[in-house]
């Protein structure tokens, strides 16, 4: 059975990726002055303006506008005539409370084993998901088109391609056959250059100098469409052209259009909230279970309940790829080497380190510089369900 799967990637001068590196960069500020920091932070950019509004509780108390002012300039444009202003006040003392004690431990759960101290920063449904066509173990759409972007950004940010500005994103459909990649049915890619750019020489150059190297996982072939700025002119971009919002590209940052999405947005938000930090643990679990050859792909559900420690959902599914025991057992061991609250999960994943400015741009997933994409829990589940 023949299936197409699509994923886009974007780069760090996106407006939306602007947010959210804004937004971490003020999560990163504040835990490394005080690692308890309770950051969630949203960011507003269009034209001429940013805006950065929400709940910060932290003994430090950040600098927001030169925060906003070295990403632009990290990432490639001015702040000159931006005008910027801020809207932040601390936690709910409602939230906080909750978090601060779990309803276990207010109603006097005792489990030495089990750390019921902290609660769920929310509630909601958070996914993770590993396959094994792909060395990251994840999606090869979605592989392919963060290599473009990371190409794309390096000939920017290094000259090998002259006249091309901050905004672009790119594309990539791949047609599975029997649930693996066979072919790379199309490619697009929209890069943001001068206004004197020959456009011809910078789509040859694009498709030498990014896309070559890019796609070397599944080259292009005969019939691979490619379109390289198929709008024509892309020279107004960045601010001036969109407005960008911190959250609003939740499936570039985790696994394309393969995989469903619980709907929390990651940036801007310290790892008390289980938007964030149950997504990394259910790819640390995801990925864990595929690179311990009991299944070729793996989804991983976990649901949180504000105010709760122990999730209200387990969930596994192999999609009939399991090779050692069914979804129901796996799901039964993953207690036995993941620990799963709030707690555990920051503990496990060192989640209180100023890391995540970084996972900001060019995806959250598939990059071994971050804790959840170790494979060091493959000998515990084999143990675990053998």
């Amino acid at each position: 059975m023949r299936k197409f799967y699509t994923a886009e990637a974007v780069t760090e001068g996106h407006p939306d990726k602007l947010c959210d590196q804004i937004a971490d960069a003020i999560l990163d500020v504040c835990l490394k002055q005080d690692e308890q920091s309770r950051v969630a932070c949203e960011v507003l950019a269009t034209k001429g303006t940013i805006i950065v509004a929400g709940e910060i509780t932290s003994t430090y108390e950040p600098d927001v506008f030169a925060v906003v002012r070295k990403v632009l300039s990290d990432v490639g444009y001015s702040s000159e005539g931006i005008a910027m202003d801020t809207f932040v006040h601390r936690q709910s003392p409602d939230i906080a409370g909750a978090v601060d004690t779990s309803k276990e431990r207010r109603e006097g759960v005792s489990d030495n084993q089990i750390d019921w101290f902290q609660g769920a920063g929310d509630q909601g449904v958070m996914i993770g998901y590993a396959c094994d066509e792909t060395k990251q173990l994840m999606p090869m759409p979605v592989v392919l088109a963060n290599r473009i972007v990371r190409e794309l950004s390096a000939c920017r940010q290094s000259s090998y391609i002259q006249g091309i500005l901050p905004d672009g994103k790119a594309q990539v459909t791949v047609e599975y056959e029997n649930g693996k990649p066979v072919r790379l049915d199309s490619v697009v890619v929209s890069c943001q250059h001068t206004e004197e750019k020959d456009l011809k020489k910078l789509e040859a150059e694009i498709r030498k100098k990014v896309l070559l190297p890019a796609l070397r996982p599944l080259p292009p072939d005969e019939e691979t469409k490619i379109y390289i700025n198929p709008s024509g002119r892309f020279v107004c971009g960045g601010l001036d052209a969109d407005t960008g919002l911190t959250g609003r590209k939740l499936m570039v940052d985790s696994y394309g259009s393969m995989v469903p999405h619980g709907g929390g947005a990651f940036s801007g938000k310290d790892c008390s909230k289980v938007d964030r930090s149950a997504a990394y643990m259910a790819r640390y679990i995801a990925k864990n279970i595929v690179a311990a050859g009991l299944a070729s792909k793996c989804q991983v559900s976990l649901a949180y309940a504000i105010g709760v420690a122990q999730p209200v959902m387990v969930q596994v599914n192999t999609f009939g790829t399991g090779k050692v025991c069914a979804d129901d057992c796996l799901e039964l061991a993953i207690p036995l080497v993941f620990g799963l609250t709030p707690k555990q999960i920051v503990d496990s994943l060192r989640l209180t380190r100023p890391i995540f400015r970084q996972t900001a741009a060019f995806g959250h997933f598939g990059r071994k510089e971050f804790p959840w994409e170790r494979t060091d829990k493959v000998e515990a589940l084999r143990n675990a369900v053998i």
